[in-house]
């Protein structure tokens, strides 16, 4: 996708996107649920953590985008086939969940019809930044066995 310290800057981006997902949807905000008085202040809370990691994954995504431009090539993914795809997918489905899927958890509409949509968009949002992280992985591995080693 990228060389030198724009691959760097873009794993550290790839990790922080992934990561931030795992520990909200794995660790966070079941423990709201699991700590908190009531479930209606967990939820609440578990919103405000959900729209916080949609602009992570905004944040995450453009600087990816971007990192993958090249001043003599542009848009270069011959070493990350196929990650831009998943950057955009990526945070297409963060976008959509916070402005189509939460308005409609929060005013209690369909719940359990919203949520499922909500829970699985996270997950394949999940997945994707999974996928930017594999692929920035064997493009970085690809490098080093080039370069003759780590770089």
């Amino acid at each position: 996708m990228v060389r030198g310290w724009k691959a760097r800057a873009a794993a550290v981006a790839a990790v922080l996107w992934w990561g931030s997902l795992t520990t909200t949807g794995v660790l966070v905000v079941p423990m709201l649920f699991a700590y908190l008085p009531s479930p209606a202040l967990a939820g609440q809370m578990a919103a405000r953590l959900f729209t916080v990691q949609t602009w992570i994954a905004l944040g995450c995504g453009m600087f990816l985008l971007m990192a993958a431009r090249s001043r003599e090539q542009p848009a270069r993914i011959d070493e990350a086939r196929g990650a831009l795809g998943f950057v955009l997918a990526g945070v297409l489905l963060a976008l959509l969940a916070e402005f189509a899927v939460a308005p409609r958890i929060l005013a209690r509409e369909n719940m359990k019809l919203w949520h499922g949509i909500g829970s699985g968009m996270y997950l394949l949002q999940w997945l994707c930044a999974a996928a930017v992280l594999w692929k920035l992985a064997i493009a970085r591995d690809g490098e080093s066995l080039r370069s003759g080693g780590p770089s």
